[in-house]
């Protein structure tokens, strides 16, 4: 057993070896010439001025949040003041994590510039050799830190008192571990939800003003916001990103390590089997994913999506092979929790279905946003009545757009869950999550392609530069599309398995939608992400009308700005995003941190009937729905938009003309793309982060408002039975007799 355990860490070491190496490999690569290198610098310096105003205002959350979880494991017996430690860790690993991937993309984005000089095949190795880096990064950090941590913690708790692994010792050991998720998840929310004001406001201003008022390309030098828009990709699509799979890969396995500690299992690893396994699985996905990154060639001329798919399956099939004999080899045949009984064979079935929904989940979102397909097409036909009609056609595809999600995830759900009870739906979501790394690298490729064209752009390089870029950034654009996807999928599971550890450690029996509070905790959790929306959204909108108004500005008091002698400002349209996004960034990440909070302490002993745990798993149910939905309606009417815009660059057929960029059915799609901009990278992708955070906070907290901690309710005298009957009969009696309110029958053999 200790050789299992030793082995889980050392893959993430393994994997952070990769990224140091091929983070050389990138480094190494020529950086262009002169004026390359200084937009290239200006874009680092703004990425990096971001994240550490960003950090520094976080730094206060994490003293203040650890204030309040070092009371918690102070005063609850089921914690302890460790939590702290793993949550200052957990805060710290997804910090680095969005430090790594910033680092890497702002150095690819000007040598994939420079490699689309030579060929298309050299600037696909530099600009995927950055996403691999961040991949690896992220997934090599999770493993690294929960498996270390894990180690520490049963050593520590567990081992050292022989305490049994389903006891009130390993119990405790979780809770603390779930503090370590805690961090990881509030660092990710605030730099996704900072990270999406930033890019959308710096976009939308250089959009308006640069594409629509002026009449220049989206990347000219001569717009101030380019540098802006440039440096907001990186913050959003790779910081943020990365450090939102950093958070789902860590709540997955911890939900499905906490939902094992309840598995009765005889085994021969002194019960951990089931704790062990999820963690195991995402450490031979960090070893597929290296394989499936090593394949990823693509000749001139060749089909780059092709090459990344492919890659992309190879990685998945090497783990679902895998995934069995580890789970034979692991697992006894027979095993039961919460009284379902499964079987190893079922948890295998369980990680296949998790691995097909992920799967699927991206295959229908690229559907949805992909050029060329009917959905962005109908976009398309309708911008030529003008703007309105766009924007119905927009709204309307990513409404439908949640259809055949939803059905692939319930089916999901049930499978899952026939295969193998609550375990198997969060070893599905852990099996959908062992390829993080592979999936983030073909994510982050994206946002560098887009800046290594940007550069070309704003460098004045040769035209075959840009048409090379504009490949790699056209397939970047469904990639991000169906990565979006895929973390929605992979959230929607891990916060069902959150759920179902949250209601096992309240000591919850069910969630009754027949008692009011419940019903009305139901309402205000499906409300919750609308009221999230609507401020990210609205952030976004203040925040680009300070950039529009400052580019109008500069375009109007700086001389010779639109013939190229007189040069722009970007420091002020830099600074503008950055101060937009750290204001506007702290009331959504609030509403996640304290409603849990409110709901589960402020309404302890209120109701008599119901407890404030059962009230908060209400609230859960109905954020968890309502917020997948959101999340899946923003990014995938945002995807649609954004290529509907695109499909123009190259010539769309309407009504028998042909109708290219500068058209008015163009400028319909560019009002379109502006609305769905903040939908598909802020508040969309942000929905994601919410519910697996709202779900984390509520498990933190749940051993302090479980049932057996509520505080007494006056009540009618307690009537006790004395019952004689032989042993037999004692179980038969025990097994039907059910807890109602406060009353409890006592049995006496």
């Amino acid at each position: 057993m200790e050789n299992i355990l030793y082995a889980i860490p050392a893959f993430g070491l393994a994997a952070l070896i990769y990224t140091w190496w091929r983070s050389a490999w990138v480094t190494k690569q020529p950086a262009g010439n002169e004026r390359m290198s200084t937009i290239a610098r200006y874009i680092a310096d703004g990425a990096m001025a971001f994240l550490k105003a960003e950090y520094k205002v976080l730094f206060y959350f994490v003293v203040i949040a650890c204030l309040f979880l070092g009371y918690l494991g102070y005063t609850g017996e089921r914690s302890h003041w460790t939590i702290v430690i793993a949550f200052i860790i957990g805060a710290f690993f997804s910090a680095l994590a969005g430090f790594i991937g910033m680092r890497i993309a702002t150095k690819s984005n000007v040598r994939t510039a420079e490699a689309a000089r030579t060929s298309l095949s050299r600037a696909l190795n530099v600009s995927f050799a950055g996403g691999s880096v961040m991949g690896m990064g992220v997934a090599g950090l999770a493993v690294l830190g929960l498996g270390s941590l894990f180690i520490v913690l049963y050593y520590s708790f567990v081992y050292s008192t022989g305490a049994s692994v389903n006891g009130l010792e390993m119990e405790r050991a979780l809770e603390v571990l779930t503090g370590f998720s805690l961090g990881a998840e509030s660092i990710a929310l605030f730099a996704r939800v900072g990270g999406g004001i930033y890019t959308k406001a710096a976009d939308v201003g250089a959009d308006l003003v640069g594409k629509v008022e002026a009449g220049i390309p989206e990347d000219d030098p001569r717009n101030p916001a380019t540098i802006a828009d440039n440096v907001g990709d990186n913050v959003g699509d790779v910081a943020g990103m990365g450090a939102d799979l950093f958070g789902s890969y860590v709540a997955t396995i911890l939900a499905t390590m906490v939902l094992g500690r309840e598995v009765v299992v005889q085994d021969n690893f002194g019960g951990l089997s089931p704790v062990i396994l999820p963690m195991l699985i995402a450490g031979l996905g960090i070893v597929f994913s290296l394989i499936g990154m090593l394949l990823v060639r693509v000749k001139e001329g060749g089909n780059v999506q092709g090459a990344l798919n492919l890659g992309n399956w190879i990685s998945v099939a090497l783990t679902a092979v895998a995934s069995y004999f580890v789970i034979k080899w692991l697992l006894p045949e027979n095993l039961n929790l919460r009284n379902f009984d499964f079987t190893s064979t079922g948890v295998f079935i369980a990680v296949i279905v998790g691995l097909v929904v992920g799967t699927l989940m991206s295959l229908i979102t690229e559907y949805y946003t992909a050029m060329g397909k009917k959905p962005v097409d109908s976009i398309v036909q309708q911008s030529s009545t003008g703007h309105a009609t766009n924007i119905i056609a927009g709204l309307a595809v990513g409404m439908h757009s949640t259809v055949m999600p939803i059905i692939v995830l319930a089916a999901g759900i049930v499978l899952s869950y026939a295969a193998a009870g609550l375990y198997g739906v969060a070893i599905a979501a852990a099996g959908m999550m062992a390829t993080t790394a592979m999936q983030l690298a073909i994510d982050a490729f994206g946002p560098i392609a887009d800046n290594a064209g940007g550069i070309a752009e704003m460098s004045e390089l040769p035209k075959e530069v840009r048409e090379r870029t504009d490949i790699l950034d056209a397939v970047g654009n469904t990639t991000a599309a169906t990565g979006k996807g895929f973390a929605i999928a992979s959230a929607a599971l891990t916060s069902l398995a959150l759920f179902a550890a949250f209601v096992g450690i309240a000591g919850i029996p069910s969630i009754d939608l027949y008692k009011a509070p419940v019903l009305a905790g139901l309402f205000i959790g499906a409300m919750i992400p609308f009221v999230f929306s609507a401020l990210a959204i609205a952030a976004v909108g203040r925040a680009a009308m300070s950039m529009v108004q400052e580019v109008r500005r500069q375009f109007r008091e700086i001389p010779g700005i639109m013939e190229g002698t007189g040069k722009p400002e970007y420091e002020k349209c830099v600074a503008i995003s950055t101060e937009a996004a750290i204001r506007e960034m702290m009331l959504p990440g609030a509403i996640a941190l304290l409603v849990p909070i409110i709901v589960g302490f402020g309404f302890r002993g209120v109701f008599p009937d119901t407890s404030s745990a059962e009230v908060l798993g209400g609230l859960l149910a109905g954020v968890t729905v309502s917020g997948v939905l959101m999340a899946m309606f923003q990014s995938n009417a945002g995807g649609a938009w954004d290529n509907a815009k695109k499909s123009f660059e190259k010539g769309v057929m309407i009504n028998g003309v042909m109708e290219y960029k500068g058209s008015e059915p163009h400028k319909a799609s560019v009002t379109g793309d502006t609305v769905g901009d903040p939908f598909k990278d802020t508040s969309g992708p942000s929905m994601n982060i919410l519910i697996k955070l709202m779900s984390i906070v509520s498990l933190v907290i749940a051993p302090h408002i479980a049932l057996d901690q509520e505080p007494p309710i006056p009540e009618a005298p307690i009537q006790i039975e004395e019952i004689n009957m032989n042993q037999e009969e004692l179980q038969s009696a025990v097994a039907q007799i059910g807890v109602e309110g406060k009353k409890t029958a006592v049995l006496r053999l």
